[in-house]
């Protein structure tokens, strides 16, 4: 890696994240993206969060290292799209995860998660949605000096977890600031 990496960030922009922001200010050259990748050249490392296109392997083999993934579930629960909603209705653990992509969607090597442990009473999914936002940003901040030398150890995902595509939301499910146990209750009604 050069004295100053340069970091492809995908997804949010500065005005989203804090996270470009906090790259910048910890030496790094940014530089955002939110259409499709077909190469990422000597970019030294590729951060992806909110991005909305999938990165096939011929284009993950391009990047000097792992191309990692901010997602706002505790895999391997809750792969794919929704994970707020799912953790909630079905139960399973809510949480952070900074992974690396591989050919599978969520379902690479975890580098850090961290658990949110929050009753659902008198909350919204916008309301939780925001503090996974919050908590995934935290712990990559708080990771972000290592992850740009390079310095973690990355583990494999274990058990089977769960995964859901953006079909499988209810078409009752169209207001993010409904209560999450009203949602709860309708779901299991």
């Amino acid at each position: 890696m050069s004295a100053v990496p340069s970091v492809a960030f995908l997804g949010y922009g500065a005005t989203q994240t804090r996270l470009v922001d906090h790259l910048c200010d910890q030496g790094a050259d940014v530089s955002h993206h939110t259409g499709p990748i077909r190469d990422f050249g000597d970019v030294d490392l590729v951060v992806s969060f909110g991005y909305r296109h999938i990165l096939k392997p011929e284009v993950l083999a391009t990047a000097r290292r792992p191309v990692l993934n901010l997602h706002i579930s505790y895999l391997p629960y809750n792969r794919g799209a929704h994970p707020n909603f799912w953790s909630w209705i079905e139960g399973t653990p809510a949480g952070v995860s900074i992974h690396e992509i591989d050919a599978g969607i969520d379902t690479g090597a975890v580098v850090d998660q961290q658990r949110l442990l929050v009753a659902p009473e008198g909350l919204s999914f916008r309301e939780t949605h925001a503090m996974l936002i919050e908590a995934v940003e935290a712990l990559f901040v708080a990771r972000c000096a290592d992850i740009l030398a390079g310095r973690y150890r990355a583990r494999p995902q274990s058990g089977e977890g769960t995964f859901h595509r953006m079909a499988d939301l209810p078409d009752w499910m169209d207001d993010w600031d409904m209560p999450i146990t009203e949602a709860i209750a309708r779901h299991h009604g």
